[in-house]
């Protein structure tokens, strides 16, 4: 049968030769910068709950190509969406709902402008991107943070790549009105090649842990589903942790977030909660940060097969206590689980659509992408996206290397 595998890579070398033909020559140096896409392995919804995440920036770039200009005007093209967008750098930026991938950028310009970045000149945009769009990995976030470094460097703006990741999270809040967390914006700023990053999404403390897995690959999967119930159910997840909290500490829990309990501390004092619903979600939060600190030891020992299981409870948990997978995560899990060469497998993401995470042997990755494509076509109707990746460097200048 024929795969469908995500086929989206552009040879970031060409990059500079298709800016020159799109805006001509000029003295002015064109730079080139690569944005990775990312994967949380373990730790999902508890950011928001005082617990741990534990991403990955992995080896999907989004490439940016800029250029100064010798007066103020902006413009903004990308190679595989059409359109040009023009601006200037003294615009009041707004959002618009015509301006597309643009509200972005002028989104983090306008970030930049709140706090007291000059931007002398005027510039010129070229992108790509080898990230599958809309597919989980955060390639809103590649693109965010992609360009408020591009931007920085290329002004000698000295921003720090924690104040990176906050201006992009920042111009998701305010210009864009989405209210997510920092663990998109965080890893693809700070992220390294063999490693992942335990991180508190409260404290933004973070830890480097080498992401050895010798001869495994995460395999992600796409159920290029469209993910409509997310939102709503998003902030029906987050109403009802705060619900469990404010039960335990009114009952003589002297605890910041649900996260701070262990499994043995939160089987004492469940009794108090006595919605089933509630009491659910809740052990979600605290099994699930327990998994998350078990996979950093696993790592940090080489123990891929512990780090497996991890991933197959905390898909179960994610199903059956917090309720955010579906017919489609589950089928792709489920079927990963059991099909030859992986040894773990979860969803990872909001739910309800987007992606799963599988980790597969290098020599069957060809094999168990065939049978969960098969699996999954029997079961939902349409084809999945699959590609294997490896770890890959937060956003980072390569003009030097092209």
């Amino acid at each position: 049968m024929s795969v469908t595998v995500e086929k989206n890579d552009f040879n970031p070398e060409l990059l500079k030769e298709k800016f020159i033909e799109t805006y001509g020559t000029s003295g002015e140096e064109i730079k080139v910068f690569a944005s990775p896409a990312r994967i949380n392995i373990i730790g999902e919804h508890i950011d928001y709950n005082g617990g741990k995440v534990f991403p990955a920036a992995i080896n999907k770039y989004l490439y940016v190509a800029i250029r100064k200009r010798n007066d103020t005007k902006i413009t903004y093209q990308d190679l595989k969406f059409p359109g040009i967008f023009k601006f200037d750098i003294n615009d009041n930026f707004s959002y618009k709902k015509e301006n597309g991938y643009a509200n972005y950028l002028n989104g983090i310009l306008s970030i930049l402008k709140r706090r007291g970045k000059t931007i002398p000149s005027g510039f010129d945009v070229l992108m790509v991107s080898n990230v599958p769009p809309a597919g989980g990995i955060s390639s809103s976030s590649a693109l965010e943070c992609g360009f408020a470094y591009a931007v920085s460097e290329l002004f000698n703006l000295g921003i720090s790549r924690i104040d990176i990741a906050l201006i992009g999270q920042q111009s998701e809040h305010e210009f864009m009105n989405v209210n997510c967390g920092i663990m998109d914006q965080f890893i693809i700023s700070t992220g390294k090649e063999n490693t992942a990053e335990v991180l508190n999404c409260a404290t933004l403390e973070y830890e480097y842990v080498p992401l050895e897995l010798g001869d495994y690959r995460f395999v992600v999967m796409n159920t290029k589903k469209e993910r409509k119930l997310a939102d709503s159910k998003y902030n029906e997840r987050r109403s009802q942790c705060e619900q469990a909290l404010a039960i335990l500490q009114k009952n003589g829990k002297n605890i910041p977030d649900l996260c701070s309990l262990t499994s043995k501390e939160f089987a004492e004092c469940s009794k108090y909660i006595s919605d089933s619903v509630i009491l659910s979600r809740a052990r979600h939060c605290v099994t699930e940060n327990e998994r998350v600190l078990e996979a950093v030891k696993a790592l940090k020992a080489g123990d891929l097969k512990k780090l497996g299981e991890l991933l197959r409870a905390s898909h179960k948990s994610l199903k059956e206590d917090y309720e955010v997978t579906g017919i489609e995560l589950d089928t792709l899990a489920d079927t990963a689980n059991a099909t030859e060469g992986c040894i773990g497998a979860r969803m990872t993401g909001a739910g309800f659509g987007g992606c799963a995470i599988a980790l597969v042997h290098k020599d069957k990755v060809p094999s168990f992408i065939d049978s969960v494509q098969k699996k999954y076509t029997q079961v939902v109707g349409h084809d999945a996206g699959f590609f294997a990746c490896t770890s890959g460097d937060g956003v980072k200048e390569i003009t030097k290397e092209l």
